[in-house]
């Protein structure tokens, strides 16, 4: 192969963004763990197919996978590959690239071009009007012919081939994959669309010249399909007078083209467009027989996918409300508060910035303002300003327009545009750069935005919560927080409180993060001893309820007895709770010199061994050292014999 550089590029389903060098030898790939190339996706096999690279050449091997390797649409038990072949394995699409066509091309960038409107007379087709998709009109109208037969086995590949696909842009290749195997064409596009003026997510393939080079797509061809819900093909558009109108398709020396719209419900989802420029190939009323029907079945496909994302995302929406409905426990009266503010604050539109310490649970009010207001039934979306680079998080706010910048691929709606008629949570905002503050006061303002890369203003609806552990008055007299935009964030205000300003709470929430621990980790629940529980109140929590929820998660899981003691907790806990204890006490010290006398019994009796002592007390070695240095027994465990004992 010479200094060729024999790659495979994910560009759908689980294996998008995958970019493997091809060495010599065997490259597996499947959902195992131990393929090479893997991904956890039940539609693989566990080792689905082999690629092998040689000096000579490039071939794929299915291993006898339950739902087959295809090649450019087309089931192959082995292949050799040629550059720019497609391969659709579960729900991936992987691009074979041979030649150095830049970084990596994932498949064609589709160009637009604005044509003048022409009124020709193409050969139209409603779907209504499709002899495939209507069954008794198939048994009395359509011919039997070898060719039709094709086409219904065709058919019936497709909808077998796509009809279990959960993942858009997977579904957008396997189907142009697909298509190409029914539709003599040399291009294809399929463009899905919210309106006819603005598509969304693009893929599109060009069978010779291959990756890297745009598709155009006449826009004029595609709108006339979009808004009359219509499927049309032009045989000879060099010999169609209307048609030799249209600038695009004249310079690209387009032959024959096809455009069907997808339709679900009269709604348009997008379309599907083909064309030729070769001279013996003409696209002809059987061709748009079979598109309209394709276009069919891809609907109803693409609409399930959009039901599929839609009841995953309500999903994880409800498991994270559940989880942190039960979350906000507490009967202090600074909880009090809170609840007290929620309730009067949910039903308004008011924007609140949410002010506490990290842990202290500003995210759990957020949501809860969100569940008790008007938009409850809208989207809830959370953005952390401090976990996203700086360079990254313009697009993610705000999306991006395709081409805005390199690797923009297609267009990309942000955050505030998901939370329309929601609310949309800004964590952290303090942290948020100067430029991007500017932008978000725009929000505020004007209740618009462009996208990046965009012209046109975007009118929202949105509520704004905003949360910070930073002095935003402090930020501002030191430059790094914009004024006017403090102003507009300081509607109404909440302070949380820290755990250690609601110690009455401890025990309550103490019980609750057990139990969660307990189901998660698979474990029967494990009451909190009393010392323990001492420990846990003496102790500051600078980390708040999630250095709580912590703590008691991982005394569930290190302790070694039927409950939780003071020697599970991490050192720092169990250090606050015994200089407490000590101090004021006197039960507790009893105690404590009652456990020094079982210690040096215990040792004693093993030799000096701690091992053997730890056993014998039926404590884990590590807690018997644990339990030792509590004791301030240093002397003894100076002593003590075994790994680790000094």
């Amino acid at each position: 192969m010479g200094e060729m550089n024999p790659r495979l590029v994910g560009i759908g389903g689980p294996l998008k963004g995958t970019a493997f060098s091809l060495p010599a030898g065997e490259v597996s790939i499947g959902r195992d763990s131990s393929n090479h190339l893997w991904a956890p996706d039940p539609a693989l096999s566990r080792r689905h197919c082999l690629v092998v690279a040689s000096s000579e050449q490039v071939s794929i091997h299915d291993l006898g996978s339950r739902n087959g390797t295809l090649v450019n649409g087309v089931p192959v038990e082995q292949q050799e590959m040629r550059h720019g072949d497609q391969i659709y394995i579960g729900d991936s699409v992987l691009l074979f690239l041979l030649n150095e066509d830049g970084e990596h091309p994932a498949g064609n960038p589709v160009e637009f071009q604005d044509t003048a409107a022409f009124e020709g007379s193409p050969l139209l087709l409603r779907a209504q009007d499709s002899l495939y998709l209507q069954p008794e009109k198939m048994v009395a109208g359509l011919p039997s012919s070898a060719r039709h037969a094709r086409d219904l086995n065709s058919l019936l590949k497709i909808a077998t081939g796509i009809g279990g696909i959960r993942d858009r842009d997977s579904l957008q290749w396997q189907l142009l994959g697909f298509i190409f195997d029914v539709v003599p064409a040399e291009r294809g596009a399929v463009l899905l669309c919210d309106n006819p003026d603005e598509f969304t997510s693009t893929a599109a393939w060009d069978r010779v010249r291959g990756p890297g080079h745009p598709v155009r797509v006449s826009r004029t061809m595609v709108q006339r399909a979009l808004k009359e819900r219509i499927g049309l093909v032009v045989s000879d558009v060099l010999g169609n007078q209307a048609l030799r109108q249209v600038k695009t398709l004249v310079e690209l020396k387009v032959r024959s083209l096809l455009c069907v719209p997808l339709v679900i419900a009269e709604r348009v989802l997008g379309a599907i467009y083909l064309d030729t420029t070769s001279p013996t190939v003409r696209f002809d009323e059987d061709h748009l027989q079979m598109m309209t029907a394709v276009a069919g079945i891809a609907s109803l496909a693409f609409d399930n996918v959009s039901h599929w994302e839609e009841l995953r995302r309500e999903n994880q929406e409800l498991r994270a409300e559940i989880e942190l409905e039960h979350n906000m426990v507490g009967g202090s009266p600074a909880m009090r508060r809170v609840f007290d503010f929620i309730r009067r604050v949910a039903p308004t539109d008011s924007t609140v910035l949410i002010q506490g310490e990290s842990g202290t649970g500003k995210e759990l009010v957020a949501r809860a303002l969100h569940r008790n207001g008007s938009r409850a039934n809208r989207p809830f979306v959370a953005i952390n300003c401090a976990a996203i680079a700086e360079t990254l998080l313009e697009s993610e706010l705000f999306g991006h327009e395709k081409g805005a910048f390199t690797g923009a691929a297609t267009q990309k709606k942000g955050k505030v545009e998901v939370a329309e008629g929601g609310t949309l949570f800004l964590d952290e905002i303090g942290e948020l750069a100067l430029g991007l503050q500017a932008k978000l006061l725009r929000v505020l303002q004007e209740r618009e935005f462009e996208r990046l890369g965009g012209s046109r203003p975007i009118k929202l609806n949105i509520r704004l919560v905003a949360a910070t552990n930073r002095s935003l008055p402090e930020a501002v007299k030191a430059g790094t927080f914009r004024n006017d935009l403090y102003y507009r964030l300081n509607v109404v205000t909440l302070n949380m409180p820290a755990l250690r300003e609601r110690r009455e709470d401890i025990s309550a929430l103490a019980d609750h993060f057990a139990a969660k621990a307990s189901r998660k980790c698979g474990m029967r629940v494990k009451p909190i001893s009393s010392e323990a529980l001492a420990c846990l109140m003496h102790y500051d929590w600078p980390g708040n309820v999630r250095e709580l929820e912590n703590a008691l998660e991982r005394a569930l899981v290190l302790g070694s007895t039927d409950s939780i003691l003071p020697d599970d907790l991490p050192e720092a806990v169990l250090e606050a709770g015994s200089a407490a204890t000590a101090s004021t006490d006197k039960y507790h010290g009893s105690i404590k010199e009652t456990k020094k006398q079982l210690v040096l019994q215990a040792l004693h009796q093993a030799n000096g061994s701690y091992i053997e002592a730890a056993k014998a007390l039926g404590m884990h070695p590590n807690s018997l050292l644990r339990l030792v240095r509590t004791l301030d027994l240093k002397a003894v465990k100076a002593g003590m014999q075994g790994p680790g004992a000094a």
